[in-house]
């Protein structure tokens, strides 16, 4: 399935930064994109795996073999989920499997796999591969890796050596190899471009016209709604227009600043079906599913309607196309250090350091993201700052590096990360107040030498506090002028503070941003958040920031593309 909708402004599911004087359908727009990330929504596409092996066991106890790998997804508790099979290959220790396994690729989160690969007794091989029972075949040997380890190479193929896990088997040295080769399903790259235009909505608001906007979902093989996109909140319109093989819902939705926004009607449609409505020209009445009416098995189909404008077809180069082609991301994080925090040496402290190993909120947060991240760059050089602090025998500093460099702020790996942050609470005194504006512009400097050097780098910046900033201009400033090099920000409030006045960080809370000189953003690449444990959705807090980073790297990569062709 292509992705349905444009990210141009005015098309379905995409809005840009733009004039100051938009803000209130802005923020509206954003406040609805909020809710797309709720319902499950994130950064996706489809993969197809293709697998081989060679030199698979050893000629004295597998002198013939008839292999078949199946590949699991393993689970947080480490059950294994099977995703797919390949065929069985008759005689052969050097197999290449045509059937491709398809395994739906998630930046935000880490996505484990494992292949098992068995030889198919002769008796067995006119049953079909799905029905064998995999206990009464030979185990040959047995592989792992992250998916973000595949699709992260330059040619997305990656060799394993293949062990024995929990079973026993002699010479566990000559098990051979499996090589995995990763490819986007063509239908992934595929952009459909819509517009679409409703007539005759019904009025919700009490005092005004609806404030409708469509939300276009997915329905999986299994059945459920999958969140593809959502159009702008188009305010007090009645006949509002918007531009963006399983079928699509096609939902609309009053808008309410609530969150809770009223379901207006929707129509469940094919890619084709909506095709077919743009070259008719016709309209398709909205509906009310049975579950909101009075009787059982039926639906009201209202006088609203929808109409498919217009439909074009096009291709482009996606998220996973730039990361094969050798462009990077790398992880940049800053922790707070103010008194706020409470003594590091108390355990009711944010920084206390458990000594049974258990991490504190901060250390979570840079776990939680740095090992998604981590993938993504090689070398693991990660920039790495603490603000708030006074070091030995110095003033309040808002922007040190944690590992104690007067020069360098790079550490290596997450592990680098995570020793040069309880070093530095050994050698700082917590003090305040919280400015982010010389941090900002700190990363967005190594962001611009990047660029101006031509390195294929994009940076994530992940700020951990557990207040509110003082320096709110300054902050805006900042933001702002990042905005125009490859750079997003991720701000997550730790504790319990009360973070409404960080809101307006984040676009999707807040209005539009505004600089001292009049200048906005141009294009979101900020996003705030608090931490909690998760959604409604089972999504972490930090699982759903994540999910916005393709987006926003794509809307800057095209943007650059964009001025340099004009």
């Amino acid at each position: 399935m292509g992705n349905c909708c444009s990210d141009e402004m005015g098309h379905a599911g995409g809005h840009s930064v733009g004039p100051a004087s938009a803000s209130a359908s802005a923020a509206a727009s954003a406040a609805a994109d909020r809710f797309l990330r709720s319902r499950g929504a994130g950064a996706s596409t489809q993969i197809e795996l293709s697998l081989s092996a060679s030199n698979l066991g050893d000629q004295e106890y597998f002198p013939k073999s008839n292999p078949m790998v199946v590949v699991y997804l393993k689970a947080k508790d480490g059950q294994l989920e099977e995703i797919g099979r390949s065929e069985v290959i008759l005689n052969s220790l050097n197999p290449s499997w045509s059937k491709k396994i398809t395994v739906h690729y998630q930046f935000e989160v880490l996505q484990p796999l494992v292949f098992q690969l068995y030889n198919i007794n002769p008796q067995f091989h006119d049953v079909s591969e799905t029905m064998l029972k995999l206990e009464e075949q030979e185990f040959l040997g047995e592989a792992s890796c992250f998916l973000s380890e595949v699709i992260t190479k330059r040619n997305r193929l990656l060799t394993l050596k293949l062990g024995v896990s929990e079973h026993n088997l002699p010479n566990p040295s000559k098990f051979g190899e499996l090589t995995v080769q990763a490819e986007e399903s063509a239908g992934s790259k595929a952009i459909m471009e819509m517009v679409f235009r409703c007539s005759d909505l019904e009025i919700k608001d009490l005092l005004s016209k609806s404030d409708p906007f469509l939300l276009i979902s997915r329905i999986s093989d299994s059945g459920m709604a999958v969140p593809i996109c959502k159009t702008e909140v188009r305010k007090n319109d009645l006949n509002p227009r918007w531009k963006p093989e399983n079928p699509l819902i096609i939902e609309c939705f009053n808008f309410l600043s609530n969150g809770k926004h009223e379901l207006v009607g929707k129509i469940v449609k094919s890619v084709a079906e909506l095709e077919n409505l743009h070259h008719s020209q016709d309209g398709e009445h909205l509906f009310v599913p049975a579950s909101t009416t009075h009787e059982c098995h039926s639906k009201e189909v209202l006088k609203s309607q929808i109409y498919v404008e217009k439909y074009v077809e096009s291709n482009r180069h996606t998220f996973l196309d730039y990361i094969s082609a050798g462009c990077l991301l790398n992880f940049m994080v800053a922790v707070d250090f103010t008194a706020s925090n409470g003594n590091p040496r108390l355990p009711d402290s944010l920084h206390y350091i458990d000594p049974s190993g258990r991490p504190n909120v901060y250390q979570k947060a840079i776990l939680e993201i740095g090992d998604v991240l981590q993938y993504y760059d090689p070398s693991k050089r990660f920039p790495s700052w603490g603000f708030g602090a006074r070091p030995i025998d110095g003033p309040c500093s808002h922007c040190f590096n944690l590992n104690g460099s007067t020069y360098q702020p790079e550490v290596d790996g997450i592990q680098g990360i995570m020793s040069a942050y309880i070093s530095a609470l050994r050698n700082v005194s917590l003090a305040g107040p919280t400015l982010f504006g010389q941090l900002i512009s700190t990363a967005t400097t190594i962001a611009s030498q990047s660029l101006a050097g031509n390195q294929q780098k994009y940076f994530v910046l992940l700020i951990l506090t557990d207040g509110v900033v003082t320096d709110f201009q300054e902050t805006i400033d900042a933001i702002i002028k990042a905005s125009d090099f490859p750079i997003s920000i991720i701000v997550v409030g730790v504790g319990g503070a009360d973070f409404k006045e960080m809101e307006f960080l984040d676009p999707n809370k807040g209005e539009r941003l505004e600089s001292s000189t009049g200048r906005v953003a141009s294009r979101d690449m900020i996003q705030f958040a608090p931490m909690k444990d998760s959604h409604g959705s089972g999504i972490s807090t930090l699982q759903s920031l994540l999910a916005e980073i393709p987006g926003q790297f794509i809307t800057y990569m095209r943007t650059r593309e964009t001025q340099a062709i004009s």
